[in-house]
C-alpha cells in the first residue's frame, strides 16, 4: 500500500473491523447482537428466496459508532482523522430539541462507489460549554485538561499524510492502533466521584464526556433486514432490550431509520483519589434502514412524528400507526410524489435498444417515458444519516432520563460554531442525495445515448 494518500475505503473498512473486535471484547452482549443479526437476515433471506450472500457486500460491514467529545481542538482532531478514512461531517443536529447540551454532525463516506464498499458512519456530538451551568464549567474545563486523547505518534501519523507523505501498509496499521486508543473503555475517572455526581446531577451526558480520560464509543450499530424479528429476539433470549422501535412505525416500503437496542451496563469505575463507583454509558443498538426522502418527504414524516407525540389518548405504537397512514406506502406513489430520493439504471432492454454512441446528436426522452418504457427501472436510495428524536429516545431509555419531548427552539448561530470547531464546512444532507439521483440519471443518458428530460 505504497500510495501518497493510503486507499481511503480500505483503510475505514479496517478501521470498521478492527474497532468491532475491540467492542466486542469489551461489551460481549455485542457479540450476542450481531449473532441475533445475522440469524434473523438469514431467516429473511431463506424466507425471500435467498442467501445472506446474495446481499450487497456493504451489509456485511456494516456499523455505525457514536462518540462524544469535549471541545473544538477534540473535534477537529477527530475531523482530521476521519478525513483520511474517507469520512465527512454530514448534517447537523442541534440536540437542544432533546434537551441535550450538545449538538453534533455525522461522519461518513459520500460517494456512491464508497458508499456501496462500506458506508462505516460515526455520531460525534460536541459538548456545548455556554448550556453547562456557571458553577459547573470549571470543573468542566479543568477535566478536560487533564485528558489527551491523541497520542503523540497518532498526530505525527495525521502530519504526514497531510503533507502528502508516501505512506506504507504498516503505517496504516499504526493509524488504526493508535486510533482505537481514543474509542476504548477506560474504568479509570480523571475526576473526584463528588464532581463526577455533580456533573452527572446537570445532566448524564456532560459526566460521560468530561469524567473519562476517553471518548469512548459508547455503541456500535449493526444493520438488520427485519428489526422486528431482531427486537423479538432480544427479548426471548433474554438480552435486556428497551420497550419499543425508535422511528417510523413498520412499514411495506421502509423510509428513514428505525432503531432499537440492549440496555446499557453499568460499568465499574474507580474515581479519583481511589474511591469505587459505577458509570452507565454503552449499550448494544441495531438499525433497519429505509429510503431516504426528499424535503418534502422530510416535512410529512416530521408532520406525522408530531401528530403521533401529540396523541395521548393511545398507546405510542398504536399512535405512530394511526399517524403514519398518511404517509403514502406503495414505492410508485412515493415516487410520483416525490417523496423519496432514487437511483435509476438502465435495464436489460434499454441497453438492448440503446442508440449506437457513435452516432451524432441525442434524442430527449422524458424520465417518465423511458420508465413507463421500462428502458429504465429505479431503486430507492438508502438513508445515511440520523433522526435526533430516535437517537434521543435511545439514550434516553438507556440512562433512565425520563420520555423524550421535542422542544421547538430556534437555533443562534450552532451550525456556525460548530464549523468553526470542526475547521470546515458541514455536507447538507439533501444535497448529497439530490446529487447521488442525478449522478444515475447522467449514468442512464451515457448507457442509453439519450438526454433525459426530468419533468412529468
Amino acid at each position: 500500500m505504497d500510495i501518497t494518500s493510503w486507499n481511503a475505503d480500505e483503510l475505514r473498512t479496517s478501521f470498521c473491523l478492527a474497532m468491532s473486535n475491540m467492542y466486542r471484547k469489551e461489551v460481549p452482549l455485542y457479540g450476542d447482537l450481531l449473532r441475533i443479526v445475522q440469524e434473523v437476515d438469514a431467516s429473511v433471506s431463506n424466507r425471500n428466496g435467498q442467501s445472506p450472500d446474495d446481499l450487497p457486500p456493504r451489509y456485511h460491514l456494516e456499523r455505525h459508532g457514536a462518540i462524544r467529545l469535549g471541545s473544538d481542538h477534540e473535534l477537529r482532531v477527530i475531523r482530521r482523522l476521519f478525513s483520511i478514512l474517507g469520512m465527512r461531517p454530514v448534517g447537523y443536529y442541534d440536540l437542544r430539541i432533546v434537551n441535550f447540551p450538545l449538538h453534533a454532525t455525522a461522519f461518513r463516506p459520500t460517494a456512491a462507489e464508497s458508499l456501496d464498499k462500506n458506508p462505516f458512519r460515526v455520531f460525534v456530538s460536541v459538548l456545548r460549554k455556554d448550556l453547562v451551568s456557571p458553577r459547573l464549567r470549571g470543573i468542566v474545563e479543568d477535566a478536560l485538561c487533564k485528558r489527551e486523547l491523541f497520542t503523540p505518534r497518532l498526530l505525527e501519523l495525521l502530519d504526514r499524510a497531510e503533507d502528502g507523505e508516501i505512506m506504507t501498509s504498516q503505517d496504516g496499521k499504526e493509524l488504526i492502533t493508535e486510533s482505537l486508543k481514543i474509542f476504548r473503555w477506560h474504568s479509570e475517572s480523571v475526576v473526584h466521584i463528588e464532581d463526577y455526581l455533580h456533573l452527572k446531577k446537570e445532566h448524564m451526558m456532560i459526566a460521560d464526556i468530561v469524567c473519562f480520560p476517553s471518548a469512548h464509543i459508547n455503541h456500535l450499530t449493526p444493520r438488520t433486514l427485519d428489526i422486528d424479528l431482531v427486537q423479538s429476539e432480544m427479548v426471548k433470549q433474554g438480552l435486556p432490550a428497551k420497550e419499543r422501535i425508535e422511528g417510523p412505525p413498520s412499514r411495506q416500503c421502509p423510509i428513514l431509520l428505525r432503531q432499537t437496542s440492549f440496555k446499557a451496563l453499568e460499568e465499574q469505575v474507580n474515581f479519583h483519589g481511589g474511591v469505587a463507583g459505577t458509570h452507565t454509558a454503552r449499550f448494544g443498538e441495531v438499525e433497519q434502514r429505509g429510503a431516504a426522502v426528499t424535503a418534502k418527504g422530510r416535512a410529512l414524516y416530521d408532520a406525522c412524528l408530531h401528530s403521533a407525540l401529540a396523541d395521548t389518548s393511545r398507546d405510542p405504537d398504536d399512535a405512530l400507526k394511526v399517524a403514519f397512514s398518511k404517509y403514502p406506502d406503495t414505492w410508485p406513489e412515493l415516487h410520483d410524489l416525490g417523496l423519496v430520493y432514487y437511483r435509476y439504471s438502465a435495464t436489460e432492454l434499454g441497453l438492448k435498444s440503446a442508440r449506437p454512441n457513435g452516432r451524432t446528436g441525442r434524442p430527449k426522452k422524458t424520465l417518465k417515458d423511458l420508465l413507463r418504457e421500462e428502458l429504465v427501472k429505479y431503486e430507492p436510495i438508502t438513508y445515511e444519516d440520523f433522526l435526533p428524536l430516535s437517537a434521543a429516545g435511545i439514550f434516553k431509555s438507556n440512562l433512565g432520563d425520563g420520555n423524550v419531548q421535542a422542544v421547538n427552539e430556534e437555533d443562534v448561530g450552532g451550525l456556525g460554531q460548530l464549523e468553526e470547531g470542526l475547521g470546515c464546512k458541514v455536507a447538507d444532507h439533501y444535497e448529497l442525495y439530490d446529487a447521488l439521483q442525478k449522478e444515475s440519471i447522467q449514468n442512464c443518458e451515457r448507457d442509453l445515448n439519450v438526454e433525459i428530460v426530468i419533468g412529468w
